[in-house]
């Protein structure tokens, strides 16, 4: 296992500055900090000022700068309001985005990062009526899979309905029947429907499994 990497300090990033004034090697100095010298050699290349001199307050602002500080609507309290209030009102995140970028004339922010943003508020708070901002109301994303069962097509001596008989068109010869088999969202639910279609009589039984 090796070790895990943590963040220059300010304590740090002084012994460095002085060591590398005073013309220490990287290695030298990496060992003087307990650090890898790749961290150090990073360290001096994404930090250093303009003219190749490293100054503690300095590359500490650098590196705060480039850390990351949430999404963007969480960091844009106007932004986030606007989207809200349009996906309240039953925009899509691309219908939201490509209208900002309309009115602004320049892109403002991309459908991929409302959705993003709508996912992490569900995975932080648990609070599953933000999906309901969404399109299609869902928590995830993707479109729902088939959940078992076979396609119609399958079904051994099948016959479609274009093909149905014409004495069972007009309902005046009885004994022409349809069948509905309907499956639930909770798994081994099954209901199979009956209907006569002279009589207009309908049977619904549930099925054992």
């Amino acid at each position: 296992m090796g070790r895990s990497y943590r963040q220059f300090s300010l304590e740090d990033r002084c012994e460095l500055a002085r060591l590398y004034a005073a013309g220490a090697s990287l290695r030298q100095i990496a060992a003087a900090l307990d650090r890898a010298p790749s961290s150090v050699s990073r360290e001096l290349k994404r930090n250093s000022g303009a003219a190749g001199d490293y100054k503690p307050a300095y590359a500490g602002q650098q590196a705060g700068a480039r850390r990351w500080h949430g999404s963007r609507l969480v960091r844009d309290a106007a932004l986030r309001q606007t989207v809200l209030d349009r996906l309240g009102r039953g925009w899509s995140p691309q219908q939201v985005a490509g209208r900002l970028a309309r009115d602004q004339g320049r892109p403002v922010i991309s459908h991929e990062t409302i959705y993003r943003f709508i996912a992490a508020q569900i995975a932080r708070t648990k609070d599953y009526r933000w999906r309901l901002l969404l399109p299609r109301g869902k928590s995830k994303r993707g479109w729902r899979g088939r959940k078992g069962g076979s396609p119609a097509q399958t079904i051994p001596q099948r016959v479609p309905i274009q093909q149905r008989p014409a004495t069972a068109e007009d309902r005046r010869t009885p004994g022409h029947w349809e069948a509905d088999l309907m499956l639930f969202s909770i798994y081994g639910q099954a209901v199979l429907a009956l209907h006569e279609r002279t009589s207009r009589l309908l049977a619904i039984i549930r099925q054992p499994s």
